[in-house]
């Protein structure tokens, strides 16, 4: 079996989130698919039988199955090159790649982040983010979104991960207005509950920042700067119930699975 290692959301290597894709004649053993997400140790371990389409692809952190994951979506896609369709547990996506050529369009299913928590309800969060000074905390149906005015704060900030892990959402998103040229939001994510203290660069997590921030800044396409150590971009653009989020992707490795 092929196996690749691609950073995703950057074009340059050693940036963005790097993804491990597995390319499968036929489908394969759960159990072992995890294994194999577990040894590779990145945030999420993609796998995809290329022998049917559309082709059916999923996705493994170290520690279980996630239903959506936008970076190693964008890895599938850029190993396998040209357009093309996945059935995943989130629906069909498809992958293309982008009008000026530079990287490629994911078109994934909205996320907007429509419930208010009352603030009685975000102790937690503030103790799990000592440093943010909380604006507003709302739910989607797969994140926790905290909101901020102060950037440097989700620039700088460093949770405790434990409170984080003990919240019943397994994702918490922090974002703030973006504070350079051509970024319009940047945040950070963390789900230590399912085995990733941090996310270098979140597809997914785009899903949900795309509507709350096209709909504040009343403009449908945007540029997200997700602030990790490694950072990356990610272009989003409202499509009715979707959302198309495009990135460019590098090959770090590329090799042969034996086990």
């Amino acid at each position: 079996m092929r196996l690749y290692v691609v950073d995703s959301f950057t074009d340059i290597p050693f940036r963005g989130n790097p993804a491990a894709v597995v390319l499968l004649d036929e489908p394969a053993d759960e159990a072992w698919m995890q294994s194999v997400a577990a040894e590779m140790k990145h945030a999420e371990t993609a796998f995809v039988v290329t022998s049917e389409e559309p082709k059916p692809l999923r996705w493994f952190t170290p520690t279980t199955e996630v239903p959506l994951c936008g970076h190693a979506t964008l890895a599938t896609a850029h190993v396998l090159g040209g357009r093309q369709t996945f059935t995943t547990a989130s629906g069909t996506l498809t992958c293309t790649p982008s009008d000026d050529g530079k990287g490629i369009d994911m078109r994934f299913p909205a996320d907007p982040p429509s419930e208010i928590v009352p603030n009685g309800a975000n102790a937690t969060l503030s103790k799990a983010l000592p440093a943010v000074p909380i604006v507003e905390v709302r739910r989607s149906a797969g994140f926790l979104l905290v909101i901020t005015d102060d950037t440097a704060a989700v620039r700088t900030c460093e949770p405790d991960l434990e409170a984080l892990t003990g919240l019943h959402e397994h994702s918490v998103i922090v974002t703030a207005p973006g504070d350079v040229d051509g970024v319009d939001f940047v945040s950070r994510m963390f789900a230590p509950a399912i085995g990733i203290p941090e996310d270098p660069v979140t597809g997914s997590a785009h899903c949900v920042l795309a509507p709350y921030w096209s709909e504040r800044l009343g403009r449908d396409a945007l540029t997200g700067y997700q602030a990790s150590p490694r950072g990356g971009t990610v272009r989003t653009r409202l499509d009715g119930d979707h959302v198309v989020l495009t990135g460019s992707a590098v090959t770090i490795i590329e090799g042969t699975l034996h086990a």
